[in-house]
């Protein structure tokens, strides 16, 4: 051994005397680890016998015996017949690593826009989020209570890949009512979120390198679905009838991204004639529309929109849905519906893709729709948040004294408040200080420095009572941000 008898056992009474609720077996281990790793117990030295160190300790044979067996197990000690030898490991060890004062990341990462921050709970007019408060919890507790009697352990292993047939099932009833979408369940695949759904379209339907067209301003996830994908990407700017698309495009879109229903985050409708028209430009590119539908439940004036993919038969699109919007977000269960041929072709890709699971909650939820409770719910989601949306334009009105202009809003949970010439980002980042967080519409661009500046206001979750107060702060904080730009 490379140090004496007496600075070995120090070296372990030394770490006993210390230990903090850990057991002497591992305490031990710690030490010799340690000291191996630091030098300390030289490559091929012989430690003592174990009998030795146990008498020398006072501990039992077994824990001495138990502490080196783990070490030789994980390769720092050589165990024979001989006694107990210092393995010999590569000379850099753990404590002689250099600290890191930062990381180089791949240089593609940096084209993802900003992370988006999730608080519990919600502040108010935070976009996106549903009002979780009237969820009917009680109903959800019993139909888990009720899948779980019935089934059990049945439903622990991981299920078929692309969800439970029930709820898919169920969804393709629930669209062909709702959406105007005639499909079964074998166009149907489940997914954890229609930003899972994004990745599985760009991994199932394009190439690194290829380019794909996004709404700008537009959705954060598609533009970073499509970063992580590794394909190129050019913003089409939106107007009053939705996205508007180049006459002629080189290189030629594989992926075109959308959200007709309900533009994120402007509110817009696409028109028929530009829907059509977006439909023989798939064709005619050989590219596949992804039509994203967060939050087209939530009409408030006339009748649905049909989704793109009811419009024409054999129509090239990729629809997304999600139940965070109009159940609660971190169910985490979304969906994507493809034609019948392209569902035939990447059925042995899903089953590789995906591995099921969730399959209670999954359960649940197709007895809560074929039950009618989803119906319902979203019957009284809608009054709700017609209320809410009539509420907030008052306050609006009556409290916001700085130019503006209330972008769309026939639907959904959100309103888009366009401020010409305000330090958007600036006032978002004060108003949380305040409980406040609205977004700011200029980083919703792929060039923010570009883009038309505003807030975009949720209305969601947050009660009407809030409403008066808020848009008094932010316009406060608006006209602030003014002063301080002189």
């Amino acid at each position: 051994m490379n140090i004496p008898d007496d600075a070995f056992y120090a070296l372990l009474i030394q770490a006993l005397q210390q230990r903090e609720g850990e057991t002497l077996q591992r305490t031990l281990y710690h030490a010799l680890r340690q000291a191996i790793l630091e030098g300390q117990l030289r490559p091929l030295s012989r430690l003592p016998g174990s009998r030795a160190i146990a008498q020398q300790l006072m501990l039992s044979r077994n824990t001495i015996n138990a502490a080196l067996d783990q070490l030789a197990t994980e390769g720092y000690l050589l165990r024979d017949r001989q006694g107990s030898q210092v393995a010999t490991l590569p000379q850099t060890a753990a404590s002689e690593m250099p600290a890191q004062t930062s990381v180089d990341l791949p240089p593609h990462l940096a084209q993802l826009p900003p992370g988006t921050r999730r608080d519990s709970p919600t502040l108010a007019f935070t976009p996106g989020m549903p009002a979780v408060n009237y969820f009917p919890l009680p109903l959800w507790r019993r139909l888990l209570d009720r899948v779980l009697r019935e089934e059990g352990s049945l439903l622990l292993g991981y299920g078929d890949s692309a969800g439970e047939p029930s709820l898919r099932m169920a969804i393709a009833r629930h669209l062909a009512l709702s959406r105007g979408i005639d499909c079964d369940a074998s166009q149907i695949a489940i997914t954890e979120g229609a930003r899972e759904g994004l990745n599985l379209c760009t991994q199932l339907l394009s190439e690194r390198g290829q380019m794909a067209w996004l709404e700008d301003p537009g959705y954060f996830g598609a533009r970073s679905a499509f970063v992580s994908a590794g394909l190129a990407f050019q913003g089409l700017p939106v107007d009053d009838e939705g996205m508007r698309f180049p006459p002629a495009a080189s290189p030629s879109p594989r992926l075109i991204f959308t959200s007709p229903s309900h533009q994120y985050p402007l509110g817009t409708l696409m028109s028929a004639a530009r829907r059509l028209a977006l439909l023989e430009r798939a064709r005619q590119e050989d590219a596949w529309i992804i039509e994203d539908d967060y939050d087209s439940e939530f009409r408030y004036s006339g009748v649905p929109i049909p989704a793109m993919l009811g419009m024409v038969p054999n129509a090239p699109v990729v629809y997304l849905g999600t139940f965070s919007k109009t159940l609660f977000p971190s169910l985490r269960i979304g969906f994507m519906v493809m034609p019948k041929a392209l569902a035939l072709s990447v059925q042995p890709a899903i089953d590789s893709l995906l591995r099921g699971g969730h399959r209670v909650e999954q359960r649940a939820l197709a007895l809560f729709i074929e039950e009618g409770h989803y119906a319902r719910h979203l019957a009284s989601m809608r009054r709700l948040y017609r209320k809410r949306q009539g509420q907030l334009r008052a306050a609006l009105q009556q409290e916001l004294t700085v130019p503006h202009h209330i972008s769309a809003g026939e639907g959904g949970m959100h309103l888009t408040v366009k401020v010409p010439g305000v330090d958007d980002g600036r006032v978002v980042d004060l108003a949380r200080q305040f409980q406040l967080a609205p977004a700011a519409l200029s980083r919703f661009y792929l060039d923010p420095s570009q883009g038309e500046t505003g807030f975009v206001l949720g209305y969601g979750n947050t009660s009407a009572s809030r409403f008066v107060a808020g848009i008094r702060t932010l316009n406060r904080l608006i006209v602030q941000t003014q002063r301080e730009r002189g």
